[in-house]
């Protein structure tokens, strides 16, 4: 699928910097391709939506971490498979903003059983598939994993 079918907005982040109090981090990503292409993606083999924990959210960045304008890939992709749901290009620093928001919030919430972020993927016809996610990985451009860029809940480990 064409990365530029899709578009990503965020909400509930600025409360960290604000002071504010926590709000759990929403990534909303719009479809705006061929809906029955993304409906294959977020289903298995039976037919049924993916679940939260089928799923898993990724950045791979495309230069260095501390360049200002660096950017990367965010990517869904299907656990059990590996294959990719979705991607698509976005700045370096808007990501690890998000994900600073995320880390935050679970540590302000921690009693939140669902996650410490939701990810909403939506088409043009108003579906909405929602995932509640406390897992958010960074990777170099080499493909190394950056630790300490990631959204890694205690007790896991890679």
């Amino acid at each position: 699928m064409r990365r530029d079918y899709f578009e990503l907005d965020v909400d509930h982040i600025d409360w960290v910097e604000a002071d504010e109090p926590p709000q759990k981090p929403l990534v909303r990503i719009d479809f705006h391709g061929p809906e029955e292409t993304l409906t294959d993606r977020l289903t298995d083999a039976d037919g049924e939506l993916l679940e939260d924990g089928e799923t898993d959210v990724a950045f791979r960045l495309q230069g260095d971490v501390n360049d200002p304008d660096a950017t990367g890939v965010v990517s869904v992709t299907n656990r059990i498979t590996g294959d990719f749901v979705l991607e698509l290009n976005e700045d370096a620093d808007d990501v690890l903003r998000f994900i600073r928001a995320a880390r935050e919030y679970g540590k302000s919430e921690a009693d939140d059983e669902d996650g410490q972020y939701r990810v909403e993927i939506r088409t043009d016809d108003g579906d909405t598939v929602v995932y509640e996610k406390r897992t958010f990985l960074v990777y170099d451009a080499d493909g190394n994993l950056l630790r300490g860029h990631s959204l890694i809940p205690s007790g896991v480990e890679l």
